[in-house]
């Protein structure tokens, strides 16, 4: 067997099993701006929609597609995860957030949502499983929510903890706006569970008639970014708005967030303003509302060393504006001042985490997995 047939082989026989051919190193992206650098660390996914890091060299990821995966920092291989669930990747459903609580170590459980199939509909689901080599063993549904319809859009659904024991993941409207305004189902609603999914007792709706127990807020109408920040005990979220009125509110316990009631946005079919105005005693007010919407995927809020200037910061990519969102924030929660990188790149960002060296990892639908680090 000559030489080319032989590294040939090799090269086909890493492609099946994930395992690199050789290591290779981040490629380095020109852009102008003094305080960073970007780097593109893999390409040629499907849409990477959540991340997080198991461990310091090792960033796993899902694909909306179905696909877990995990991304070595080392080598830049990309390693195929098998004992995913079968998905409806369908219109804005697939398999959605990955995320592991503070603490997590090798071989603890690993949380996802996913948009479920459910007799013809689909509805969005937690659940949770580990990681054992190149499988996910011990899946199990931590709660299906009652969300299921026809419609092929608004699942939510990101995942935050507050590092007592509880878990949040949000719900859109499903198509059903009027939905959003009764506790009655899931729909339109951040949930707060506790870690094997069982609802805590201070939950806000526990023992009011025809409220289901798992509700921490509601009223949303899709939202695609929480975060939870451990310094400041805030849970914050990011959703989209119709046409125009994208909106970052500070979630509160039993709060109701005003959709379809009130809303900052029109209708896509036309000028018609919906709802009965853009404020309602009894229902919140947002912290940031974006006119026109940049279309968010995601949100952080940045507590890493490696970008002083950027400490309480939120972050959030853009999909329809295409850039990283940054807007600072006063002390009593308040949106004072945004800005918008990476606008050149083009790209429609959607997942973002933060490494332990404090350097900013995002993915964009085109496929691409990216990060920012300090000029060296």
């Amino acid at each position: 067997m000559n030489l080319r047939v032989w590294q040939g082989l090799i090269l086909a026989l890493s492609l099946l099993t994930g395992a690199p051919s050789a290591a290779q190193t981040p490629r380095a992206i020109e852009q102008g701006h003094p305080d960073f650098i970007v780097e593109e660390l893999a390409r040629g996914l499907g849409v990477p929609w959540g991340m997080t890091f198991v461990d310091r060299n090792r960033l796993l990821f899902t694909e909306r597609g179905g696909r877990v995966a995990l991304l070595r920092l080392d080598d830049l291989s990309v390693i195929s995860i098998d004992g995913a669930p079968r998905v409806v990747a369908e219109g804005q459903g697939g398999l959605l957030d990955v995320a592991v609580a503070p603490g997590f170590t090798a071989g603890g459980w690993i949380y996802f949502t996913y948009s479920k199939p459910s007799r013809g509909e689909a509805a969005t689901a937690l659940a949770r499983a580990r990681l054992r080599g190149t499988r996910l063993v011990d899946w199990q549904d931590l709660l299906v929510t009652d969300s299921a319809t026809d419609h092929r859009r608004h699942f939510g659904s990101r995942i935050a903890f507050d590092g007592s024991g509880h878990v949040f993941f949000g719900v859109g409207d499903r198509g059903e706006r009027d939905q959003a305004q009764d506790p009655g189902n899931h729909i339109g609603t951040i949930m707060r569970l506790e870690l094997d999914g069982d609802v805590p007792r201070d939950n806000p709706f526990i023992g009011v008639a025809g409220a289901r127990a798992e509700i921490w807020s509601y009223g949303h109408r899709n939202p695609q970014g929480l975060w939870f920040d451990a310094e400041s005990r805030r849970l914050w979220s990011i959703e989209h708005g119709p046409r125009g009125g994208d909106e970052i509110n500070l979630v509160l316990r039993g709060r109701n967030y005003g959709w379809p009631v009130v809303s900052h946005g029109k209708e896509y079919w036309g000028p018609i303003a919906i709802g009965e105005g853009t404020s309602k005693p009894g229902m919140e007010d947002p912290r940031k509302v974006y006119i026109p919407s940049i279309a968010p995927g995601s949100l952080i809020l940045y507590r890493g060393n490696a970008f002083p200037g950027w400490q309480g910061d939120l972050f959030s990519g853009a999909l329809k504006l295409r850039h990283l969102n940054r807007v600072q924030l006063s002390a009593d929660g308040h949106a004072i001042a945004e800005e918008r990188l990476l606008e050149d790149l083009g790209e429609r960002i959607r997942a973002l985490a933060i490494g332990a060296e404090g350097w900013i990892y995002l993915s964009t639908d085109s496929g691409r997995i990216l990060r920012l680090r300090p000029p060296q």
